[in-house]
């Protein structure tokens, strides 16, 4: 989860060698971030928009991404706290490439368009933060459902997407959430489902993510941090136990040396080699279930 905890691993992770964030910034740039993300095999030639769409409560600014031929699998993307921005717009390409029609969606919609950072900010510095708070303020469980719905309506209406194939949503960080309240909302829709250093995911409420586990259909990946797992080490046995319950498969895994963030190639943190086995291990979900 992202906090002044996170902040602090991620600090003491990168220690003294760390670069700055100016210099991350440089490098995490348009042509930056084309050479950290590698393209899959034989690349599907795509073509991506900025898209609008209308929810219940107001328009929503996203970015839509398909292969340029045929009709495919839709995939919703929620990104981390940091909002739709070039790197997950690169990831809506890498994944579109691979034949998937993608809708990555700005979650903060009600409070700001996107993006709303500059290269090189990043959660872990005060400034940011008290940038980004007051939007969170804006979101709420059922706020999410009815985005959640009117972003899969909106996928369904677009040419590119096969309608009579499973539809798959994934989330980073805060979208982790998110995409549980998808796949239970849209159940006949949302067949798979991944997030990526979700937090939040088990909680005490009645309606908290984990709790939502009977109401899915979905096949699940999670991919946990080391030093998320090592703060709320049993989340991982309630998150199995729910789902051996509901009879749903779900691989749930603490992948050995990531810190929170490691997914998105533009995070301090990123850990390419265990990011492009997750998202392999994604695809490979994608591939037995839509």
């Amino acid at each position: 989860m992202c906090d002044e905890h996170t902040t602090a691993d991620n600090d003491a992770f990168l220690g003294g060698s760390a670069i700055s964030r100016r210099q991350f910034g440089t490098m995490t740039g348009a042509a930056g971030l084309a050479m950290l993300l590698p393209g899959p095999a034989n690349a599907a030639p795509i073509n991506g928009r900025d898209v609008a769409v209308t929810t219940p409560d107001g328009t929503a600014d996203a970015y839509f991404v398909a292969p340029a031929a045929g009709k495919h699998p839709a995939v919703l993307i929620w990104p981390d706290i940091m909002g739709l921005r070039p790197a997950f717009r690169q990831m809506a390409d890498r994944l579109a490439q691979s034949g998937y029609a993608v809708l990555v969606v700005n979650q903060f919609y009600r409070s700001t368009k996107a993006p709303f950072l500059a290269p090189g900010e990043s959660y872990d510095q005060p400034e940011v933060r008290a940038k980004i708070m007051p939007f969170t303020k804006a979101l709420s469980s059922a706020g999410t459902v009815r985005d959640a719905i009117a972003f899969t309506s909106f996928l369904d209406a677009q040419p590119q997407v096969d309608r009579k194939r499973g539809m798959a949503s994934t989330g980073y960080c805060m979208g982790g959430p998110m995409v549980m309240r998808t796949a239970a909302a849209v159940p006949q829709r949302i067949r798979a489902a991944a997030t990526f250093h979700g937090g939040g995911l088990v909680g005490t409420e009645a309606d908290a993510p984990d709790k939502l586990i009977p109401q899915m259909k979905a096949a699940y990946l999670i991919a946990i941090a080391e030093n998320d797992d090592q703060r709320a080490p049993t989340d991982k046995d309630t998150l199995r136990a729910a789902f051996a319950t509901a009879k749903l498969p779900a691989e749930i895994e603490v992948y050995t040396g990531t810190k929170h963030g490691w997914c998105p190639p533009d995070s301090r943190v990123y850990n390419a080699e265990q990011a492009d086995r997750a998202w392999g291990r994604m695809l490979g979900l994608f591939g037995r279930t839509l």
